[in-house]
């Protein structure tokens, strides 16, 4: 029986949405390098690649017109590769890799690239496109359909009745095992170096400049968090909620990429598997609830 394995991957650091370093550089752009150093590990010839698979939760603008095909053509692939791009929400980058896997296992491919893009920064802003977003049909039959996800969590929370002090101390964890792996450098060998030109916006003058950075770690997490910072944050919704800026996710920027290949041809490529593919299930939930998903 076929097995589809990863051989390699690569990924940028996390930028923060809108003020960290990816906040002027278009999706195709910043998954370009990651592809091209994923298929680099992989010691592939582009032209060997079947497929590039790319998730992406907002595909409009810089995501729009299939921007797995867009990423293919920035990384320098031939365009005998093909592209196609994913939108199951958050995990649109799982659903890719389970595709790829899938083509290998089911129809015979070799070698698929799949992974995710995000461009928080030039997708959810004031460009967004929301003409005729809500349809009338869909928001008879689930009300809650379109809802927020801030507002889905405050659902969660109360149904599921995760508390507020729980919250605030899974997060502090989380902020304190992010920056002892990053002190470790466990995050080393995934993360490739970025260099990106940054928008630079002045409140005060309301003058824009532009400056080129690099970027070599994930921006998101605040070393020193503690739990007393955290539990003096007010509630975005205001009293009597559960989330706030510190237990909440951040907005992001970022792109991420593994190789897929049937097992045999990668043992005899000499490429030691990273990970086997076993399968994916996937499941509906109330969409007032989105986030126990």
């Amino acid at each position: 029986m076929r097995e589809a394995v990863i051989v390699s991957t690569a990924r940028t650091p996390i930028g923060k949405a809108y003020r960290g370093a990816f906040n002027d550089i278009e999706s195709p752009s910043m998954a370009a390098p990651v592809i091209k150093e994923a298929v680099s590990r992989a010691r592939l010839e582009p032209g060997e690649i079947d497929d590039v698979i790319m998730g992406a939760a907002l595909q409009q603008g810089t995501q729009g017109f299939n921007v797995a095909r867009q990423c293919v053509i920035a990384a320098g692939l031939p365009v005998s590769v093909a592209g196609q791009s994913v939108d199951r929400q958050c995990s649109s980058g799982l659903m890719s890799i389970s595709m790829g896997a899938k083509q290998i296992v089911a129809d015979g491919m070799q070698v698929v690239v799949a992974g995710g893009v995000e461009s928080i920064s030039l997708v959810q802003n004031a460009h967004m496109n929301a003409f005729h977003q809500a349809d009338p049909i869909v928001l008879q039959r689930a009300p809650a359909i379109y809802m927020a996800m801030i507002d889905t969590a405050e659902v969660v929370s109360k149904r599921y009745k995760i508390s507020r002090e729980a919250q605030d101390e899974y997060s502090f964890k989380s902020q304190q095992r992010t920056f002892e792996a990053q002190e470790a450098g466990r995050f080393n060998d995934e993360i490739i170096s970025t260099t990106v030109t940054k928008r630079f916006d002045d409140k005060k003058t309301g003058e824009t400049t532009k400056q080129q950075v690099t970027l070599d770690r994930d921006e998101c997490n605040r070393p020193g968090t503690t739990l007393g910072g955290l539990a003096s944050l007010p509630p975005v919704k205001g009293p009597g909620g559960f989330i706030t800026a510190g237990n909440a996710s951040q907005l992001s920027d970022g792109a991420s990429v593994c190789v897929l290949m049937e097992r045999k041809q990668a043992e005899q490529r000499g490429l030691k598997p990273l990970g086997i593919y076993r399968g994916m299930a996937v499941a509906g939930c109330e969409p007032d609830e989105m986030g126990i998903g």
